[in-house]
């Protein structure tokens, strides 16, 4: 395991604990050993180190002397900042959003998730390309890599463009697929119902326990990537595609959210969202929060949804539903690693699908060999 030093700079920002241990998480799930965590309280942030050159330099001597293989930053750093930090630490230092996108990296699976780690990936590379040594300032020998006097930098560069230009029109295939797909069930009436929530919620145990699949679960940030869909019979007569989505997470930069917005598409598309929620985690607040800012960045803030208090076997807490001022269920509470208040959600989603299905007259139910 890389061992691995955390730095996060304390602006005063409310939930700053919560955002340092969650990046302690995601360093363990990119299979970091973290043997240091450095608090670096400012008024403002420096422009050239982001922490300061008198921080830098503590944090140098502390990372020789436990041998530390990499520094990561829990926030964003400019171009010129990342390669300031790593000149003078002699280290990789990664931020927030390089951190993310290792792990992404490491879970995609389906063609469709590697393709967009790949352009996330030269995108964030794009804007970090910078000359390692005087050796790079003219063109580099080498058949095929010589241009009309480009720099080995320009060539670099020029070559991430076709490739991101490339990866970009195999996505927007992929994407009329889809919207090909979400057509024949908007045809047919097909009740649609995606799982959102913050990372580690359960939401994956939770698609497991209603669809009877076998999406991979485990207990850290990120285990699901792909987007998986369902078709799940409710009751006779009631039935709904449901599909479990890549989980939300604080702080997630434009970029990232840009480039897997085909993936978050299919929350766009659904009728219902089933928000899941860790109730044992204190933050969860917070973490609604952020899962309801992202969804409003992708235009679903305005889908239905129905909150699934998870993780109650935690929490000493029964099985419950509540609802909302004018009797509509508003939310569920249960445990989908012990089935518990699963009967009580099954029947919650199934009164949303009568009303679907109420509305679409000409419904009629589509073969399990389309999904």
């Amino acid at each position: 395991m890389t061992k691995t030093a955390l730095v996060a700079v304390n602006l005063g920002q409310a939930e700053f604990e919560e955002s340092f241990d969650e990046l302690g998480l995601l360093a363990a799930s990119a299979g970091a050993q973290v043997v240091l965590r450095f608090q670096v309280n400012r008024k403002a942030i420096d422009s050239a180190t982001f922490i300061g050159s008198g921080k830098v330099q503590e944090i140098l001597l502390e990372c020789e002397a436990n041998e530390v293989e990499l520094v990561v930053f829990n926030h964003q750093l400019s171009p010129a900042q990342q390669r300031n930090l790593e000149q003078i630490l002699g280290l990789t230092v990664l931020d927030r959003t390089g951190l993310i996108l290792d792990i992404f990296a490491i879970r995609a699976q389906s063609h469709e998730g590697k393709l967009q780690v790949e352009l996330a990936q030269l995108e964030y590379l794009s804007s970090r390309l910078v000359r390692r040594h005087a050796g790079l300032s003219g063109q580099q020998g080498g058949i095929g890599m010589r241009g009309p006097g480009e720099t080995q930098l320009e060539t670099d560069r020029r070559l991430i463009g076709s490739r991101m230009v490339l990866l970009k029109s195999k996505l927007a295939k992929l994407q009329k697929q889809r919207q090909t797909q979400r057509k024949r069930r908007e045809r047919t009436g097909q009740f649609t119902v995606a799982i959102v929530g913050y990372t580690n919620a359960g939401k994956s145990t939770l698609f497991n326990t209603l669809a009877s699949g076998k999406a991979y679960t485990a207990d850290q940030l990120f285990a699901t990537l792909d987007t998986t869909s369902r078709k799940v019979f409710l009751k006779p007569g009631v039935d709904m595609v449901l599909m479990d989505t890549v989980g939300f997470v604080r702080d997630l930069s434009h970029s990232l959210i840009e480039a897997f917005k085909a993936t978050l598409e299919t929350t766009v598309q659904a009728d219902l969202l089933l928000h899941v929620v860790d109730l044992s985690s204190p933050d969860r607040h917070a973490q609604i929060r952020e899962v309801n800012k992202v969804l409003a960045d992708i235009d679903a803030g305005d889908i239905p949804q129905l909150v699934v208090w998870n993780k109650i076997d935690a929490c000493a807490r029964e099985p419950e539903v509540q609802a909302g001022d004018d009797g509509t269920i508003s939310s569920v509470f249960v445990s989908a690693r012990h089935n518990k208040g699963l009967d009580m959600l099954r029947k919650a989603i199934a009164e949303f699908a009568e009303s679907h299905y109420e509305r679409s007259r000409n419904f009629q139910p589509d073969s399990l060999s389309d999904y």
